[in-house]
């Protein structure tokens, strides 16, 4: 991919692939100078064109400081950490019941967020530890919600498929495969009928690109032009089957048939945000447009599926060599002297560091009390009062 520099000189990069994201949650100084110069702008051409449906393709040049990239690599690499650490904490039998890791797909959350405003509302399914970082969760929400503890972000009743944030737009988070789809479009019909000038993003996975009420969400939407953005999260694979096997077309793109589509290398932050900022800008105009992003996942489906039986290591490894979106910040970085190779590590190091104590901090945490049980079940003053039966007992009726 080429990169220019528009500010004091210009420079080629070539084959690779870029990415973006929000603020870097840890500050420190950088010996490149380019990285203490806010006003420098690159401008960098990804190396895969995006490929459009019913639609125009935005530009393949994108601009990002050398600030922003340096965030966009904090961020994922945040997020990566996060991921190992609960792989572990998942086999030492302190995260129960089912877990579905998102490393390898990183350039998703951080390239979406790039792209968007906090106003803008998000909703996902079940593998949202990641995304809900991306809205300006912290680990210890997180770890805490993981491992069903009072501190974590939905009280600790939610778990690794129920992460939640609405304050900052992010609405989940959902287990029924392909729901979040029409929820999402419902969100979109009230960002439009109070004229908020925002937009939704809701996510699937290929797994769910053939489910029913996808496509009648996609439709309803359309009629009444709704500010709503589908993406399809595409790791290739729906649990253990390859999209071949399940899709008679695997273009997940051109799905909306009458809706515009845009392809993009979900593996390349920079993209990422170059496509989201291009669907945003379409949707509040014209209504919906669907993304593919074209991803992968290291791990497997979740943590009871080894990742290994339907796809080859060869195959992973070639993936992480090749397209691997935090190694192609980092040679970015490097190649335009951002941050030195050391400093970067000293990043790595940091970010463990705060990984290992937001895990001991979640520890001393507290489990829910028993009386929270039937709590946010009903909106208050709208439930239900249970009157106790043999062999149950309630402290008090809930209302």
């Amino acid at each position: 991919m080429a990169v220019s520099r528009l500010a004091p000189s210009a420079s080629t990069l070539s084959k690779l692939l870029l990415h973006p994201v929000s603020a870097p949650p840890f500050s420190r100084p950088f010996s490149g100078t380019a990285a203490g110069d806010d006003q420098t702008v690159l401008t960098i051409e990804t190396s895969v064109p995006f490929t459009g449906h019913k639609i125009d393709p935005p530009s393949r040049s994108v601009e990002a400081t050398p600030k922003e990239l340096l965030s966009f690599f904090q961020d994922m690499a945040v997020m990566r950490r996060m991921e190992i650490a609960a792989d572990s904490l998942y086999k030492s039998k302190l995260i129960r019941g089912f877990c579905h890791l998102y490393d390898g797909q990183e350039a998703v959350a951080v390239g979406m967020e790039a792209a968007i405003t906090q106003r803008d509302s998000i909703i996902t399914a079940y593998r949202d530890h990641c995304t809900f970082l991306g809205r300006g969760g912290n680990l210890v929400e997180a770890f805490s919600e993981l491992m069903g503890r009072r501190t974590g972000c939905s009280k600790g009743k939610g778990g690794s498929m129920h992460f939640y944030k609405k304050e900052a737009g992010f609405y989940g988070g959902h287990g029924i495969v392909g729901a979040q789809v029409p929820l999402g479009c419902g969100l979109a019909f009230a960002q439009k009928y109070f004229k908020d000038e925002t937009v939704t993003f809701a996510l699937y996975g290929d797994g769910a690109a053939n489910q029913g009420q996808l496509f009648e969400a996609l439709n309803i939407s359309a009629l009444w032009d709704l500010p709503v953005i589908l993406v399809c999260e595409n790791n290739h694979y729906g649990m253990g089957t390859a999209e071949w096997r399940a899709a008679k077309s695997a273009a997940y793109y051109k799905r909306g048939d009458y809706v515009p589509g845009l392809k993009v290398d979900g593996m390349d932050v920079l993209a990422v945000k170059q496509a989201c900022k291009f669907a945003r800008e379409h949707a509040l105009k014209n209504g919906p447009i669907i993304l593919e992003m074209d991803t992968y996942r290291y791990h497997g489906h979740s943590m009871s599926d080894p990742g290994s039986t339907y796809r080859t290591r060869d195959e992973i490894t070639g993936i992480r060599q090749e397209r691997d979106p935090i190694e192609r910040v980092r040679k970015l970085i490097l190649t335009h002297e951002i941050a030195s190779a050391s400093e970067l590590k000293d990043i790595e190091k940091e970010i463990r560091k705060k990984v290992d104590e937001a895990i001991a901090q979640f520890k001393e945490s507290p489990m829910p009390d028993p009386s929270e049980l039937f709590a946010d079940v009903y909106v208050k003053g709208y439930g239900v009062e249970m009157q106790a039966c043999p062999g149950l007992k309630l402290s008090k009726s809930i209302k």
